[in-house]
């Protein structure tokens, strides 16, 4: 008849004490997962705070790892390896999948602080760079002749063709091709921009 193992009897018996604790425990054994437990835990937090480096986030992942064992316990099998050795592999992947879901949410984190701390900076120097711009433009405009502002203005804020701000200005094609070019060589000079 199965009887269930003293607490502490987990941990003086070897290799096949464990599979046998185990085998209970996996028919809802309260008594042999005490004794599991009591055999198992501390090798179990000692693999996980190796890996996780965190004592209060070890004992949770240890937690976890001893409610994994009950709940699988029907799933070992004594031909695939020791119960230490199975309980010593689902601790060690469940430190890791611990430290790799918190390096994952600390790299989220500092991706998106970093996109929130460069897109408030870039919109404000674009701002300001765009309203420098703005006012040297107006005031290399203001440079032109008066023919060569119209001609400029009409072409590059209207969207104008040469024929259309002939048209619109009772100006001669070529003087107003003339003129243009004349203007732009000006506000290319009086910006700065080297060609």
């Amino acid at each position: 008849m199965n009887q269930p193992l003293p607490l502490g009897a987990a941990a003086q018996t070897g290799r096949a004490g464990l599979a046998e604790v185990m085998q209970k425990v996996a028919h809802g054994d309260k008594e042999a997962f005490s004794a599991l437990y009591d055999a198992l835990a501390p090798m179990v937090f000692g693999i996980v705070v190796r890996v996780v480096r965190d004592r209060a986030q070890s004992e949770e992942v240890a937690q976890e790892v001893m409610i994994d064992l009950w709940r699988q316990a029907a799933r070992y099998r004594p031909e695939s390896g020791s119960v230490s050795t199975w309980a010593a592999t689902i601790a060690h992947r469940r430190a890791v999948d611990r430290v790799r879901s918190a390096q994952a949410a600390a790299d989220r984190e500092h991706a998106q602080a970093a996109r929130e701390h460069r897109t408030a900076f870039d919109e404000v120097a674009e701002q300001v760079e765009t309203r420098l711009e703005s006012e040297q433009v107006r005031r290399c405009l203001r440079g032109l002749t008066e023919l060569q502002r119209q001609a400029v203005t009409l072409a590059y804020y209207r969207g104008l063709t040469y024929r259309e701000v002939a048209q619109t200005l009772r100006t001669p094609l070529p003087t107003i091709k003339t003129r243009m070019r004349d203007g732009l060589i000006r506000l290319r000079d009086c910006m700065g921009v080297t060609a």
